[in-house]
Formats: C-alpha cells, sequence, structure tokens
C-alpha cells in the first residue's frame, strides 16, 4: 500500500496535510510565509459555506428558529441527558454525605452556578468568541492559537502537544458517554421492576450495537427527528422538575450561593470530592463549542438560553425537592419524579434521548479524526460521505466498530451507570482546563485584552477548572484510568506519526534534486517528449518529485506536459473557491499546482482540476491524464538517529495500513501509476 509522504521543513502555520499514507505522493511542502491567520468574527456568527454547511451569518427569524431546534439534537444531546445521573451520583453513598435537607440544597446550589458559571459565562459567552472561521472544538482552537508562536518553536510545540494531547482525551470521552448515558437510560426499567435486573446489560448492548450498525447509513434522515425528539425530552424534564417544585418550594432558595458554601464547610473533604459528580452535569459543554460551525452561535445561545437551561433547572430543582419529601427516592432520584404510569414511557423517551446523545459524540469523532488526518497527525483512513449536500456527515468505519467494541467492553466491565460516573469527567475536565489555557493566549493575542483583564478572568475560570479537575482526578483508581490510557495511546499514535513524517521528510531531503537543477538539465539534454499530460503528486515545492527521476529512468521519456501538484492544508477549517488554487508556469512545459484546503475539507484533485478546466485558467483532459505517485517501504533502522525503534515500528505498521493516497486524493484509478521505494528511518 502507499506509505507516508514526506512531511515538509516546519511551516509557522499549523501542521498541513500532506497526504499522510503516500510518500512522495503527498502534498503538504513548505510554502514560505504563512496566510495571516484570521481574525475573530465580531458578530461571533459563522459564515456562509458552500454545500450549507454553516449558519448565514446573523440568522433570525424562522431560519434562528429551525436551526435552534436542530441545534437541540446534536449540541445539547450529551448535557441534556446528565439529569439521568449527575444528581444522584451527588449524593452517593460512596460519599458518605448524608441525604439531609442541607446537603440536596448544597448540591443543586453547586449544579445551579456550575450551570451558570462553566456553561452559560465560560463556554456560551467567551469561548464561543474563539471561532477558527466559524468552525469550534480543540484542534480549531490549537491552530488559531498555533499561529502567535512564530519564531518560538518552543512554545508552539508546547501548544500542539497541548492542544492534541485535549483532542485525544475526546476519544475516551467518546467510548465512555454511549454507554453510561444508555445504560442510565435502560436502568430506569429496574425502578419499575427487579425482573428487568438480570436484563440491563444485555439490552444496554442490544441498543448500543443497533446504534453502531446504523452509522453507515448515515445521520442526515435520523437527524431530522432529533429536534423535534429533543424538545421533547427537554419538554418532559421541565414538566416533571416543575411537577416537584410546586409540592415543595422551598427547594429553590438554592440559587444562593450561600448553601454551596455551607455545603463544602459542613462535609470539608467529602463535599470537595462530591465535585466529581456534580460535574456531570456540566459535561458536554465541549459539544457547544465543537458544533459551532454547524450552526453558528447565536442559534446554541438562544437554544440554550429559552429552553436547555430552563428545562435543566427544572429537573434539577424538581429532583432536590423529591428528596427533600423522599429522601428514600436517592437511588435513582430522576424515574421517581413522575407517576407510576409514566415510568415506561419514560423510560423509553430517556433511551432514545440517550441515543442521540450518543450520536452527536460518535459523529464528533468522525470529524475529529478526519481533522487529524488532515492536519497530518494520523494516517489516511477510509472516510465515506453520507450526504450529497452536507460534507460534515460522514462515517468512518475503524472508528465506529472500534467505539463499539470499547462501549460493550465498558457495560460488560462496569456493570452499571454508577460505576462508569467513576471513569467518567477526568477526560473532560481535563481537556476544559486546555481550552481555558488556550483560551487565556487567544484573549492576549488576538483580541488584545490587557494583562489585567486576561489574569482576572482566566483566574476565575481556572479556580473552577482545577476544583472539578482536582475532584474528578482521584477517580484514576476506580475507573478514571480508562480515558487517560485511552488518550495516551492516540496521544502515542499521533505524535509518533508526525515525527515518523518528519524523519521520512529528513531522509528524503537528503536525496532531493532542487527543482532548479532538474528545470536546468531539462533545457539543456531535453528527453523525447510523449502527448499527454503527467501530474506528480509531491509536497516539497523546491524539490523535484522521486517519481519523475524514477519514471524519466525507466521509460526515458516525458511527457509534453508536466505538473508538480502540491495540496496544502492550512490554518482554517474551510477556504473559499478562490483561495484554493496556485498556477506557477516553470518553463520547458513544467507547472506546478497548488491546492490549498482547510483542515475539515476533503482532498478533490480531480475536483480542483476540473474547477481550473471551467475558470478557463489551464485545460485537463481526463482520458489524456496520468497520475505518477511515489511509494516508500519504511524500514526501521538501528543505527540511524530518530526515533526509539519500536516507534519506528509502530510508524511503520501505521504507514501500511493507511488509506491508499489514490483513494485519498480521489484519483482515478486506471490512471495512476505508483513507482516505490525503499526509505531508512
Amino acid at each position: 500500500m502507499p506509505e507516508p509522504s514526506a512531511d515538509p521543513p516546519p511551516r509557522s502555520t499549523p501542521p498541513p496535510a500532506s497526504a499522510p499514507g503516500g510518500a512522495a505522493a503527498a502534498a503538504a511542502a513548505p510554502s514560505g510565509a504563512p496566510p495571516a491567520p484570521a481574525a475573530p468574527r465580531a458578530s461571533g456568527e459563522a459564515p456562509a459555506r458552500e454545500g450549507g454547511h454553516h449558519a448565514p451569518q446573523a440568522p433570525s427569524g424562522r431560519y434562528l428558529a429551525v436551526l435552534s431546534l436542530s441545534a437541540l439534537g446534536i449540541v445539547f444531546g450529551d448535557i441534556g441527558t446528565s439529569p439521568l445521573y449527575a444528581f444522584r451520583e451527588s449524593l452517593h453513598e460512596g460519599y458518605g454525605v448524608a441525604v439531609s435537607a442541607a446537603n440536596v440544597l448544597g448540591i443543586l446550589s453547586l449544579i445551579f452556578w456550575a450551570l451558570v458559571l462553566v456553561i452559560s459565562v465560560k463556554y456560551l459567552t467567551f469561548v464561543l468568541r474563539a471561532d477558527n472561521r466559524g468552525e469550534g472544538g480543540i484542534l480549531a482552537l490549537t491552530s488559531l492559537v498555533t499561529p502567535i508562536a512564530v519564531g518560538h518553536r518552543g512554545a508552539r510545540r508546547k501548544l500542539v502537544l497541548l492542544g492534541l494531547f485535549g483532542a485525544a482525551l475526546l476519544y475516551g470521552d467518546g467510548m465512555i458517554t454511549p454507554a453510561i448515558s444508555v445504560l442510565s437510560a435502560v436502568e430506569g426499567l429496574e425502578v419499575a421492576t427487579p425482573v428487568f435486573t438480570p436484563y440491563i446489560v444485555p439490552i444496554t448492548i442490544a441498543i448500543l450495537v443497533a446504534l453502531f450498525a446504523a452509522q453507515r447509513f448515515g445521520t442526515g434522515g435520523v437527524g431530522r427527528v432529533f429536534g423535534p425528539v429533543m424538545l421533547l425530552w427537554f419538554t418532559v424534564l421541565a414538566a416533571l422538575g416543575l411537577y416537584q417544585i410546586v409540592q415543595a418550594p422551598g427547594v429553590l432558595q438554592a440559587v444562593n450561593p450561600l448553601h454551596g458554601a455551607r455545603f463544602f464547610a459542613d462535609n470539608g473533604v467529602r463535599g470537595f470530592l462530591v465535585l466529581g459528580s456534580v460535574f456531570l452535569a456540566v459535561t458536554g459543554a465541549e459539544a457547544m463549542y465543537a458544533d459551532m460551525g454547524h450552526f453558528g452561535k447565536r442559534p446554541i445561545r438562544l437554544a440554550w438560553f429559552v429552553l436547555v437551561f430552563p428545562a435543566l433547572l427544572l429537573n434539577y430543582f424538581g429532583q432536590g425537592a423529591l428528596l427533600l419529601a423522599q429522601p428514600e427516592a436517592v437511588e435513582n432520584p430522576f424515574y421517581h419524579m413522575g407517576p407510576d404510569w409514566a415510568l415506561f414511557p419514560l423510560v423509553g423517551v430517556a433511551t432514545v434521548a440517550t441515543v442521540i446523545a450518543s450520536q452527536a459524540v460518535i459523529s464528533g469523532a468522525f470529524s475529529l479524526t478526519m481533522q487529524a488526518a488532515q492536519l497530518g497527525y494520523a494516517p489516511r483512513v477510509h472516510i465515506e460521505h453520507t450526504s450529497s449536500t452536507e460534507r460534515g456527515q460522514i462515517y468512518i468505519p475503524g472508528i465506529n466498530w472500534a467505539l463499539m467494541i470499547a462501549c460493550i467492553g465498558l457495560v460488560v466491565g462496569f456493570g452499571s451507570s454508577t460505576n462508569l460516573a467513576a471513569a467518567y469527567g477526568v477526560a473532560v475536565t481535563t481537556d476544559m482546563l486546555f481550552a481555558t489555557i488556550l483560551l487565556a493566549i487567544v484573549a492576549r493575542q488576538r483580541w488584545r485584552w490587557g494583562l489585567p483583564r486576561v489574569v482576572g478572568l482566566i483566574s476565575v475560570f481556572l479556580v473552577i477548572d482545577l476544583a472539578f479537575w482536582g475532584a474528578n482526578i482521584v477517580k484514576v483508581p476506580a475507573g478514571g484510568w480508562f480515558p487517560l490510557v485511552v488518550a495516551a495511546l492516540v496521544f502515542t499514535l499521533m505524535t509518533t506519526w508526525k515525527r515518523g513524517r518528519q524523519i521520512l521528510a529528513q531522509r528524503l531531503q537528503e536525496q532531493l534534486l532542487p527543482r532548479t537543477v532538474f528545470l536546468e538539465n531539462l533545457r539543456r539534454h531535453p528527453p523525447p517528449r510523449v502527448p499527454g499530460t503527467a501530474i506528480y503528486m509531491y509536497g516539497n515545492r523546491q524539490g523535484t518529485p522521486p517519481a519523475l527521476l524514477h519514471s524519466l529512468k525507466h521509460f526515458g521519456v516525458l511527457h509534453e506536459r508536466v505538473v508538480f501538484l502540491a495540496a496544502e492544508t492550512e490554518e482554517a477549517p474551510y477556504l473559499a473557491p478562490d483561495e484554493r488554487t496556485t498556477i506557477e508556469e516553470l518553463g520547458e512545459g513544467v507547472y506546478q499546482i497548488v491546492l490549498h484546503y482547510g483542515f475539515m475539507e476533503d482532498v478533490d484533485v480531480p475536483s480542483a482540476l476540473a474547477d481550473l478546466h471551467r475558470e478557463g485558467r489551464m485545460s485537463f483532459e481526463p482520458m489524456k491524464t496520468s497520475y505518477f505517485l511515489g511509494r516508500e517501504t519504511i524500514i526501521a533502522a538501528r543505527h540511524r538517529a530518530g526515533m526509539q525503534i519500536w516507534r519506528e515500528k509502530l510508524f511503520g505498521v501505521m504507514a501500511r495500513n493507511a488509506r491508499s493516497a489514490t483513494s485519498f486524493f480521489r484519483l482515478p484509478p486506471n490512471r495512476v501509476v505508483e513507482l516505490g521505494a525503499q526509505i531508512e528511518l
């Protein structure tokens, strides 16, 4: 199979996506001065983009309502299902906190202010401002920050590694969220009758298998009902909570932060550790930022403040009101809130809601994998597009089945949502902590905030983040190790791939024939020319593609028109059509074409060449155009400086299993020629 491409010398922009997996076929190369980083958008809305994937700038009226409704299913699924277990786990007997009125009000106060400060203030007010041309997420934030460190390679490397580990943590979250969400919903059957107890785990596994099996059909059709179903879910949450609050309105005094302070004073260390479960009420905050590009900021904020936030508060306070009257309901306060006749319908609605929440996390893992591959931190993977109009709707079989196996293993291994809660939170709190650090750099360098303002605001966020992180880190022995191990493995794979590509670039650089030398030799000693166009895909724009030299060596002829083609990934998630292509005529029938892509875009070489033909800039006849790709076999070498031998072997394994360059670039297979070589790392 095609092997990884050479990585160019470090650019001042975030790592380009050369074609991870196809050596000289790869596309990223040094570009000299980086493009000017995009400034944060003052309006705070995502720009319109081809394909309808972005919300238009400043949506309003009916369209704003439609976007807000759609956001309910994608953005708020995770945080919207937290009432199933967050309050219950905060009063778990393992903490040794009694189900007293003071403790119930104290925990409610902590949940209330966590939702206000973490979600309403930190994420919706400040983090959402840090958009990279309308896109969000930890990788987008990292790529927004790294150009700031131009000239400070050490600082840039640390920022990249910080963001990269934050992204790796999300894979662990993506494995735990479906498991704990679906399991907690199905456990409602136990409240109805103990007859279901032996079947909780099998039923959960069956639902998870069905969920992951359905991924190959795409989320487009199901996505249309996500919003209405979640609207029903939040309505149910609000109604259940309101029913209980009416019977015990005194629970509303929990909005007073003094109840939270008194809870810490009364319970000491035990009260601090309860923060680990209180944090479950805000998991999903990162989804609001990651999915910003799908809807824009205004619909997300509108959906939160108009429906999601009030519904969550009513439900949490309703659970508190129930426990004030019936402390014995602490075993599962959510399912005890409604009348007996509504239990089974409630379990059904909750199960559907958790499936939707899981769908959003799974789709996020697909998008994160594609971004990592585009940025050069992961090999090319097989990606299937499940929609002809929405480029963001993708399916990655390998990631899908890996997540399914992990989810099933977690359900079987932990057995209950209570046990899984011990593993949940470590990854998300660490990721939120990293996001705060990166946000501080954005505020200081991009928004030009004064140092006192940055320190003042970020210090508040750091105190909150560190408190939640400290309360969750003690969960490591009880299961919190799992997302950390997953993150460490993913981080190792990503950094090994990146470093391997850099070493491979160095090895190829040693054998590089400068482009100017080749062109001079071509002028002095012109070989026979044959009709047609030959496209040599190579990332280093200053060098001659090795595949071209091999071709000349073996065949002794050159096509009448030769194109050196590179595809570079920029720090922006999407580029406008007029930013896509640059053409340089080198003489002697040789041209240099550079295709520029955002890190969330697919590379489609034939489509880009067809655009050039339509624009009249350069014509290509498909049946007279051949593509030449380099194919390297990686050999781990102990006698050469590079990586540890085990990492070199790991890199070789990853390279051999990477998606073919032909498939990645969407080249016509019957027009591709591959020429190979062996490279020692």
